[in-house]
């Protein structure tokens, strides 16, 4: 999840997943791909940047649990 604020500055998360689109004119507002829209105070850039981040931190997440727990043993 990513967390984005409302124009009345009330934060809240979204599952960036469910993101059809993101316009910017002039606010930006995130369609879902339910038809509903959340017009929310960050740029159309910043949200980018934090769907980018929670995507690296998911797959990041993965590689730690798909690796081999380390024996402890001297390589």
């Amino acid at each position: 999840m990513i967390t984005v604020t409302r124009l009345n500055h009330v934060p809240f998360a979204v599952n960036p997943d469910l993101i059809e689109r993101i316009n910017a004119d002039p606010d930006t507002t995130l369609t879902m791909v339910d038809g509903v829209r959340y017009v929310v105070t960050e740029s159309m850039a910043e949200v980018i940047d934090r769907i980018t981040g929670y995507r690296a931190e998911v797959l990041e997440r993965a590689y730690r649990l798909g690796r081999p727990a380390d024996s402890g043993e001297g390589s």
